[in-house]
């Protein structure tokens, strides 16, 4: 990673900084730069990698083997844009390893954090969040995934697409609409994958490979206790959630952005176009600004962001929301400014910034669209005061 000045603003701790040190040190040695030909094969070796790196240990709290008492998203953010800079897939297994566990440390029973928290900081426990559904991904109230209860547990019937980790994910939490409870009343569930009624459908191919696909449940009986939160929380549970790693995946876009500039650089600096150097071009100049000045304005909403979140833990939902969408929608932009810069080149298979291209259009999707969060801040804005 190029610049990292960044890093002495006053968001920052000593340890953050220690973090991002370190962690730059192992990608540079463990984490390869060429795409892999078996994506599930990869994410359980990164997994078992970041694992055995004590990288995950920052996805749980300290007590089931973190390293902080609590989520500490400064940290998560520095991770997920270290790794990203590198490796799209490795960001990837880091960061649903926090999100298909958040639920359990925000709102999860003790037996729940014990059971699943210290594994998956070990590494040995690969994680999935099942929330969206053909028929509603941003528009949750139209959740077609009933839970229904029976006897001492629920017995659950529906199906959820853009699962990411379906198939290789050793748990998912689920969501289901809690019908006798009211219209808008949901529910959180911890599923192991293994439960019967729980099968995992067809595989979804998309530009940037990783595994995604179809989660169906058909009379899936799970106990009182699978339950994360109380019922009728699952929204609240789901809401909260996002809260915290919405922010992070600004981050993961902030480092695809950040190694776009680099290569961006790198490659004005020394290509040769009418006798000089691209970059001695007044429009490459001003073009490689523009990209400088996007990368900067997310990185400071980004850690804004988890700073705000981290100084005291209350919601954060605007600031979340702000950094999830400039971040995604600049990174767009200044990978896009990259391709543009490498002519030919840019539109290459194997090339980094071609790479960059098909990894980054998801971020502004996943985890509630571009369009959400413009909801959410304009929500933010103009709630009543007090």
């Amino acid at each position: 990673m190029g610049d990292v000045s960044f890093l002495d603003w006053p968001f920052f701790d000593d340890v953050h900084r220690t973090v991002a040190a370190r962690a730059r040190a192992w990608v540079a040695s463990n984490v390869a730069r060429e795409e892999a030909s078996d994506v599930d094969a990869a994410c359980r070796a990164f997994v078992r990698s970041l694992g055995d790196g004590g990288w995950l240990r920052y996805t749980v709290p300290k007590r089931y083997g973190g390293i902080f008492e609590r989520l500490d998203v400064r940290s998560l953010c520095v991770l997920r844009e270290t790794l990203a800079y590198a490796s799209g897939l490795a960001d990837f297994c880091f960061a649903m390893q926090g999100l298909g566990t958040g639920a359990v440390t925000l709102f999860g029973t003790e037996e729940q954090k014990r059971r699943v928290l210290p594994a998956v900081a070990a590494g040995e426990r690969i994680a999935a969040f099942a929330l969206s559904e053909e028929h509603a991904g941003s528009d949750i109230a139209a959740m077609r995934t009933v839970a229904v209860r029976e006897g001492e547990g629920w017995r659950i019937d529906g199906a959820k697409t853009w699962t990411s980790n379906a198939g290789i994910a050793d748990h998912y939490i689920v969501f289901a609409r809690l019908a006798e409870l009211g219209e808008r009343s949901f529910g959180a569930f911890l599923i192991d994958a293994s439960t019967a009624g729980l099968e995992v459908g067809a595989r979804i191919e998309v530009s940037a490979p990783h595994p995604l696909g179809e989660v169906r449940l058909s009379s899936c009986v799970v106990p009182d206790t699978a339950l994360v939160g109380g019922a009728g929380d699952g929204l609240k549970v789901a809401l909260a959630t996002l809260d915290v790693f919405r922010p992070t995946v600004g981050a993961a876009a902030l480092g695809l952005a950040r190694r776009a500039l680099d290569e961006a650089i790198a490659w004005s600096t020394t290509r040769q176009a009418f006798g000089r150097a691209l970059a001695a071009h007044q429009l490459t100049a001003a073009r490689l600004a523009d990209m400088a000045v996007d990368v900067d304005a997310s990185a400071l909403l980004v850690y804004r962001a988890a700073w705000a979140h981290d100084r005291d833990a209350g919601r954060t939902t605007r600031e979340a929301a702000m950094a999830k969408l400039h971040a995604t929608e600049s990174a767009q932009r200044v990978i896009d400014a990259a391709v543009q810069l490498f002519g030919g080149r840019g539109v290459v298979r194997g090339e980094v910034v071609e790479r960059l291209y098909r990894e980054v259009r998801a971020l502004r999707i996943y985890e509630g669209t571009s369009e959400i969060q413009r909801i959410v801040i304009a929500g933010q804005l103009l709630k009543p005061a007090g």
